[in-house]
């Protein structure tokens, strides 16, 4: 459990959705595996290949809101941060249309429940270590371990950003 205490704002630009991403490998260690034997036993190709899909669509419908400026998908393994999906839209009314049409919709069999999330800056909740190298903590640290995404990735989320931009301006 994280220990500390965390303001829950009544608006920001920020929401976060929790326990939305269901990693494979978190999957695997709440079996009893190790995180090392579920990364080994699925392999990277698997792995990439669940959050890849995963990312886009949810990329595509959090779009639909607003103009997402970052979407960040936790990979830790803790309880508190177990594939917490946060979204920054470009302002707070974004984030207020993305938290009513998104309340009590289900993704993949379970109930999303958005909340606003003080973090607005990704830089300050990221850990360091895992960015820079390696972290000691593995998925049980407190600071976000941030999914990289590839350039293939990066382009197709820009062009549904895009698409989603002219859907807006239409309607």
């Amino acid at each position: 459990r994280c220990s500390r205490l965390h303001n829950k704002p009544a608006f920001s630009p920020t929401i976060m959705i929790p326990h939305m991403f269901q990693n494979p490998v978190a999957q695997l260690v709440a079996q009893g595996q190790s995180q090392e034997q579920a990364e080994s036993t699925l392999g990277p190709q698997v792995i990439d290949q669940a959050f890849d899909d995963f990312y886009l669509d949810v990329f595509e419908e959090v779009s639909k809101y607003g103009d997402v400026e970052s979407l960040v998908v936790c990979h830790n393994l803790g309880d508190h941060l177990v594939g917490n999906v946060y979204v920054k839209y470009g302002d707070e009314e974004d984030a207020a249309r993305a938290m009513t049409g998104l309340f009590g919709r289900f993704y993949d069999g379970r109930a999303m429940l958005p909340e606003y999330s003080p973090v607005t800056d990704f830089r300050e909740a990221r850990c360091r270590q895992f960015d820079e190298t390696f972290c000691k903590r593995k998925g049980l640290c407190n600071f976000f371990h941030m999914k990289r995404i590839n350039n293939d990735l990066r382009h197709e989320a820009t062009r549904m950003a895009r698409r989603a931009y002219d859907d807006r301006r239409r309607a």
